[in-house]
């Protein structure tokens, strides 16, 4: 199935809501194709002095019609933006639904400003699918069928006139447009993710770019794509000029054909002169429907170009799939809350690399821990330290051997059913932009205040937060800037004691801190620890202290 199919597919929840505003948006240009009609008649029969009661139809018909625009004009536009906004709301979830089983392992190949434009950019060029793809055609339908329909009660040869540029203007004209836009419609959805994604490097790198004086290169290679960008834009707009203007000519060239077919009829009896201003008039309403329909297959093209962004990101395989059957985590006391003293560590046999063509990161890895153990991990960057976290949180998976917590090996049970017993600390600890309290919460949504003071406290953190005016509502700044490195430390000790692992990973918890902060961390990491089944991954030679082996 294509990207444009799928697409289509998620919006099979909204059939209801896309019928409505396709109904709403024929009967508004039906409303303007009747009140031009309706004008013509009424201007063109008081022109012969009849009687008042004689216009009186047409009167109430022009205020009916004028009315009824302006309601339908407000109904199809409510109706249409609403169910757009709904159409949003799912592709948003949609994709980060799709996107989280993907992380980390397979997002990390991908530049921030990259996956940034396709989260928010690409699915916001998937906005106007709704208004600009979906609905304009079957509304053209619409109205095409009827206005014909009107002028060919009077003629046959009216009818089929104004079909023919009706389809002329309708399908010849957005296909001439589609064939020119589509290139530069697809590149300019590249180029937009390349913008952004450079934007992003050069402000995340600022400092450095300023320090080894690189930001003019950098501003040079900016406006070097921005130029070609808005090239491509340039290249669009006019390709919309020229439809814009051939539908503007086969308008008017519809109007003099049905005129010149018209007169004969008139002058010949077959039709009443009170009608002759209102063909040409009917026809060139009617091309309210049609004119959209081009700018509907560039926009098509551009939404087919966003689509296949965000499809070949979703299409990719996860590095761990869960089992479709899964296991519970088990130790002795079956699927019931593990306490730390029945839950063991036991890896047996295991091997990993990163790819087919990879060397071995992890070779024949056998380790035993029993509940409530601490294991020191210890080596050269590179040995695979942190690869075996990442394992252990499943995160990737493992080619050969075995990884058990308790008596259940891992590959049996769903991913989220093993992290939700394992703790992580680490050096790159993530906070949001916002409060201590809610980074802290993450843990446990339902923690209460004193539960929160409690890890705290233990983490050897709460006397400084309860000395800030705004305290456990103080706002951390993004990814915790505003915090020191010793506070970041403590903090992410404080969550995990929050979450209370049975397993704990400590993953160069300590190795960004002075001596001093280092202290304090360890003594609270020493606490984390008790009763725990803990593996520390550390430099440090200080770290040992606190591991068994």
């Amino acid at each position: 199935m294509t990207s444009l199919g799928r697409l289509v597919k998620l919006l099979s929840p909204f059939r209801g809501w896309i019928a409505l505003a396709v109904l709403l948006s024929f009967a508004t240009i039906g409303s303007s194709v009747g009140l031009m009609a309706v004008s013509a008649y009424l201007i063109s029969k008081a022109a012969l002095s009849p009687q008042m009661s004689d216009l009186s139809l047409a009167i109430t018909g022009v205020r009916f019609f004028a009315i009824a625009r302006a309601g339908l004009r407000y109904g199809e536009r409510y109706v249409s933006h609403a169910t757009t906004f709904r159409i949003l709301t799912r592709l948003r979830v949609w994709f980060y639904s799709a996107l989280e089983p993907l992380a980390p392992a397979r997002l990390e190949t991908l530049r921030d400003g990259d996956l940034l434009t396709r989260i928010s950019s690409d699915i916001e060029t998937l906005e106007s699918f709704f208004l600009r793809v979906v609905v304009p055609p079957f509304s053209a339908a619409l109205v095409t069928l009827f206005a014909c329909l009107v002028l060919g009660a009077f003629d046959a040869w009216l009818g089929l006139a104004l079909l023919f540029f009706l389809l002329l203007t309708g399908v010849a004209l957005p296909w001439l447009t589609h064939h020119l836009g589509r290139q530069p419609a697809g590149d300019l959805v590249a180029l937009r993710a390349e913008l952004a994604a450079d934007m992003v490097d050069q402000i995340q790198g600022m400092a450095d770019l300023l320090i080894y004086d690189e930001g003019t290169r950098m501003e040079k290679k900016l406006s070097a794509l921005e130029a070609v960008t808005a090239r491509e834009r340039q290249k669009l707009a006019h390709i919309r000029g020229l439809g814009n203007g051939l539908a503007a000519l086969f308008t008017g060239l519809a109007a003099v054909t049905v005129l010149i077919i018209a007169i004969p009829l008139v002058t010949g009896g077959a039709i009443e002169g009170v009608y002759l201003a209102l063909l040409p008039l009917t026809a060139i309403a009617s091309f309210e429907a049609v004119q959209p329909l081009a700018l509907a297959l560039q926009m098509l093209d551009a939404n087919r170009a966003a689509a296949d962004r965000l499809f070949q990101l979703i299409d990719a395989k996860p590095a761990v799939v869960d089992p479709i059957v899964a296991d519970p985590i088990v130790a002795d006391t079956g699927c019931k809350r593990i306490s730390a003293e029945k839950m063991g560590l036991r890896i047996t046999d295991l091997r990993f690399r990163y790819g087919p063509d990879q060397p071995w990161i992890l070779d024949g890895l056998s380790v035993s821990l029993p509940p409530g153990g601490r294991m020191l991990l210890t080596g050269p960057s590179g040995v695979g330290k942190s690869t075996l976290v990442n394992l252990l949180l499943r995160f990737y998976e493992y080619q050969e051997g075995e990884i058990y917590l308790g008596e259940q090996e891992i590959r049996g049970c769903p991913g989220d059913d093993v992290r939700r017993r394992i703790g992580l600390v680490s050096q790159r600890d993530h906070f949001f932009n916002t409060s201590i309290r809610d980074n802290l919460l993450l843990a446990n949504p339902d923690a209460g205040e004193a539960a929160l003071e409690a890890a705290c406290r233990a983490a050897q953190i709460h006397t400084t937060i309860a000395a800030w005016p705004d305290g456990y509502n103080t706002l951390v700044g993004d990814n915790g800037v505003r915090l020191s490195g010793g506070q970041r430390q403590r903090l992410a000790i404080a969550r995990a004691i929050l979450k209370d692992p049975r397993i704990l990973l400590l993953d160069e918890a300590t190795s960004a801190l002075d001596s001093e902060s280092e202290e304090l961390v360890q003594d609270a990491l020493d606490r984390l620890m008790q009763g725990r089944t803990s593996v520390i991954i550390a430099h440090r030679l200080s770290t040992i202290k606190i591991a068994h082996r």
